[in-house]
């Protein structure tokens, strides 16, 4: 199993999910520059968070024309497993891998803090390690993250299944307030109609290791790689 972690100017959680996967769940890793168009041998992508290109024009939008996604995007559409995280929604939903859009925060202001997150489908293989309905805590760290798409997609992405996790309250209950962001339906987490492409708002690589506060985001990598 060999894991590539993309790395955009203005990413700064490469490090994290390279340390997860490489010394936490000691699997093949390696680093792959932006303009490199080699992703060959990699079974995993992972986009990570930052702020890619500064987040310019729009969120992600930049990123999305790298060369690297020229190889990332057909990859993903082979059936490629690839895991966007925070930023890496981001470039996921400007590449159109991924339904939907992340807007500014409805209170427009940078949001960092801890959430919990509901897990809505334990029966893919982002989430096969989790229980259901399961209650994570985990770290958020983003000015853009409100999930948003029309009520059709929400609908479908819904009736699919396809919602993977929801921002709730500690009892688990998906509350007003909940969200840190404001994201439609309190939506955290996706996955594609393929069920080979995921993203997630929240940072489960900084959720990794109970030195952290919470190993709870361990789960996720976990499920990939097993």
């Amino acid at each position: 199993m060999r894991i590539g972690i993309i790395v955009f100017p203005g990413s700064n959680c490469d490090h994290d999910c390279y340390h997860v996967m490489k010394h936490v769940l000691h699997r093949e890793t390696r680093f792959i520059w932006h303009k490199d168009r080699d992703i060959s041998g990699c079974d995993i992508i992972i986009l990570p968070g930052g702020f890619s290109y500064g987040d310019y024009l729009r969120t992600g939008a930049i990123a999305r024309f790298s060369p690297v996604m020229e190889e990332v995007i057909p990859f993903a559409q082979r059936g490629g497993v690839v895991i966007g995280i925070c930023n890496g929604f981001q470039i996921l939903c400007e590449a159109g891998l991924l339904p939907g859009a992340l807007m500014r925060n409805a209170h427009l202001r940078f949001s960092s803090r801890q959430v919990y997150l509901r897990v809505e489908n334990a029966n893919t293989r982002f989430t096969r390690a989790c229980r259901p309905n399961a209650v994570m805590r985990m770290p958020v760290a983003h000015g853009d993250g409100k999930y948003f798409a029309d009520a059709a997609t929400l609908d479908e992405l819904e009736a699919n299944h396809r919602v993977l996790f929801c921002y709730c309250s500690a009892a688990g209950e998906l509350v007003d307030g909940a969200s840190p962001n404001g994201a439609a339906r309190n939506i955290a987490g996706i996955m594609n109609a393929g069920g080979n492409v995921m993203g997630l708002m929240p940072h489960p690589e900084r959720a990794s290791e109970d030195i952290l506060g919470s190993a709870d985001g361990l789960q996720i990598f976990a499920a990939v790689v097993d």
